[in-house]
């Protein structure tokens, strides 16, 4: 055991699985045990490597695209939402097809569709390439909707009609960087329509809002998550300018570096919504091998969400 003095570990909370990544991974869990293995999956059901083994170990195929699959087997589509061709896809092929998508994401999809048909332009703020932006931005004909990523872009962005614009959000971004984002387009476009209910999902705002409390007060933030995990990557970021010395993401306690923690007298502790509380648990695990640790919650809300499960695995 080391010399050095005890750690101060400030555990965030809210933090890991959310009620969208709880039903998600519960939907393939249930569809193996309704339907047998083996039940593919369209893209990882979250973004979690530890996650996505166990349900491999379970009889879950993960693949890239639906042509991948059999069609005599059932297929789960992933937390982030598709794009609408691929349920089209699977019903002209007869299959069976449970869709997981994060009832919050849905709601965005909902939105983007009623502000199409009300004649919109739409402004999407979001992250290229995630597969959330990616499903959003596929419910609509290409072109009806337009990515934004930056302050700089919601600048130069021109609408066909500024009188005629909405925007909609990627559920898992930083907070603060969308208002920003937001406040650009609404300073050029005061008739831009807003979302009914805030984009950015409770659980994203909660553990942003956990580690903003804490990294003030921490030398060193730890993020349990995955690199793909858009929420996990923002966590960071958002320790690092709330005024944590030092902050960094690890997929698990084998990441873990002891001389990372030689000057660190006090050590916030949190993790993306698709990390399983165990990961964080081996983190503190092999922490105590380092140092005496003394352990003290941050809690900023309580969550009491749950979403249904649908029909097909209910």
């Amino acid at each position: 055991m080391s010399t050095l003095p005890p750690l101060h570990i400030l555990l965030a909370a809210p933090r890991g699985f959310c009620a969208g990544v709880d039903r998600a991974i519960q939907i393939v869990e249930r569809a193996l045990e309704r339907y047998g293995a083996p039940v593919y999956v369209r893209h990882e059901i979250v973004h979690n490597k530890h996650v996505v083994n166990r349900l491999k170990a379970m009889g879950a195929v993960f693949v890239k695209e639906l042509d991948e699959c059999p069609d005599d087997r059932p297929v789960v589509f992933s937390a982030h939402g598709v794009p609408k061709r691929v349920p089209e896809t699977a019903r002209a092929r007869n299959m069976l097809y449970v869709d997981a998508t994060c009832p919050l994401v849905s709601k965005v999809h909902v939105e983007a569709s009623r502000h199409h048909r009300n004649g919109l332009e739409i402004v999407l703020i979001g992250h290229a390439g995630h597969p959330e932006v990616i499903g959003t931005m596929g419910q609509l004909p290409e072109g009806a909707i337009h990515l934004i990523e930056t302050v700089e872009e919601a600048q130069s962005f021109t609408p066909r009609d500024p009188q005629k614009l909405a925007y909609v959000t990627q559920t898992t971004l930083s907070v603060d960087d969308t208002a920003a984002i937001v406040e650009a387009l609404q300073a050029r476009f005061p008739a831009m329509a807003a979302p009914h209910k805030e984009d950015i999902c409770y659980a994203t705002t909660n553990r942003q809002e956990a580690v903003k409390a804490l990294a003030p007060r921490s030398d060193l933030v730890l993020v349990v998550g995955a690199p793909n995990s858009s929420n996990s990557v923002r966590l960071v970021e958002v320790a690092k300018r709330a005024g944590a010395k030092n902050a960094r993401l690890v997929q698990s306690a084998a990441d873990l570096d002891r001389s990372w923690f030689d000057d660190v007298e006090t050590l916030g502790v949190s993790a993306g919504a698709s990390a399983p509380e165990e990961l964080v648990e081996d983190v503190l695990t092999q922490l105590a091998g380092f140092r005496k640790l003394t352990i003290a919650e941050v809690r900023v809300a309580s969550e009491d969400v749950v979403f249904k499960l649908p029909r097909e695995v209910a």
